[in-house]
């Protein structure tokens, strides 16, 4: 019996494991008969699991969807992940889950092994969380987003820029992506004709829907991430500058804090348009990097950088006078 049960459980991870299974693969993976197979599926279904069954060359056997959530079979790296993932979650960025997560968290935890739960006991004790940011999103928000795009319509919303102004767009939405503890609409913004990211906690659902459109060609994933974390770190600046650096552009690559594109203009020359809410904080950055550079456009930078060192000569003091023998 015991050997059964181990066979049971083998079984139902590799119908976890891939969408469809022949017979004679499971069969030989168990080291069985086609006929145990049969049996053995046969026992999973009256315990709840919904093992579908399709005749012919390309059929085979596949977990279906059911009406309750039977258990799952995961290994010890399964099981440490959804822990620390539910645990993640309930101090996450979507707002709305927290109670369920850890409802869940609860039950998994109740059947790990000893070793599993010391295991996550341990992570939660030395992993320090970073504080969610201030406006969490619904859940129920991004849902609403997630639909638009699974069903092409358009999407109408209020989005609150960051100057706290509201206006209304009209977009094709695509993807959601996350990003450094936000999450982002990556869209095709009908107004201005070109594709545009939005934060999504930013905002706020008109109704009704808008009609069905015909889908675009999609830039690839890893391209649309990048133009996403790009405009992270570029469209929500309050002030920008056009600054040229007197160094390549690998050394300034290599020194900035974030991610920003730097254009070369000669072998020891390079140009980019570093921004922040704070023109102050932008003079630091750009005293940091050890190399003269040039303002070429930027009043809020070129101000504070004038503050800056005035405040640095105040610091030193007017030279000394040398010593008269």
């Amino acid at each position: 019996m015991a050997e059964t049960s181990l066979r049971l459980l083998r079984l139902l991870a590799l119908l976890q494991s891939r969408r469809t299974w022949g017979a004679p693969e499971l069969a030989a993976r168990l080291d069985v008969t086609t006929r145990t197979i049969r049996k053995d599926v046969d026992r999973l279904r009256r315990l709840g699991y919904p093992v579908d069954a399709r005749p012919g060359v390309a059929g085979g056997y596949r977990l279906g969807t059911g009406a309750g959530l039977p258990p799952l079979f995961l290994d010890d790296d399964e099981a440490i992940a959804v822990a620390v993932g539910l645990r993640t979650a309930a101090g996450g960025t979507v707002a709305g889950i927290e109670e369920a997560s850890l409802r869940a968290l609860a039950k998994v935890q109740q059947v790990f092994p000893a070793r599993l739960r010391r295991k996550v006991k341990t992570f939660e004790t030395y992993a320090l969380r970073v504080p969610p940011p201030e406006a969490a999103i619904q859940v129920s928000r991004l849902a609403a987003i997630a639909d638009a795009c699974r069903d092409h319509e358009r999407f109408r919303f209020g989005y609150r820029a960051h100057d706290g102004t509201v206006t209304d767009r009209d977009v094709e939405p695509y993807r959601l992506v996350h990003d450094r503890r936000r999450w982002y609409l990556f869209a095709w913004d009908t107004d201005r004709a070109d594709w545009r990211t939005f934060r999504a906690d930013r905002i706020t659902p008109r109704a009704p829907a808008g009609p069905r459109f015909a889908p675009r060609s999609l830039p690839p994933d890893p391209e649309i991430t990048a133009r996403v974390a790009d405009g992270v770190h570029t469209a929500t600046w309050r002030y920008r500058a056009r600054v040229v650096v007197h160094a390549p552009a690998q050394y300034v690559r290599d020194r900035i804090p974030v991610p920003v594109e730097v254009r070369e203009v000669a072998a020891d020359r390079c140009e980019f348009t570093p921004g922040s809410d704070h023109p102050e904080m932008l003079a630091l950055y750009l005293g940091m990097l050890d190399a003269d550079f040039t303002v070429v456009d930027g009043p809020e930078l070129a101000a504070a950088l004038t503050r800056l060192a005035d405040r640095c000569r105040r610091a030193v003091g007017p030279p000394s006078s040398p010593d008269r023998g």
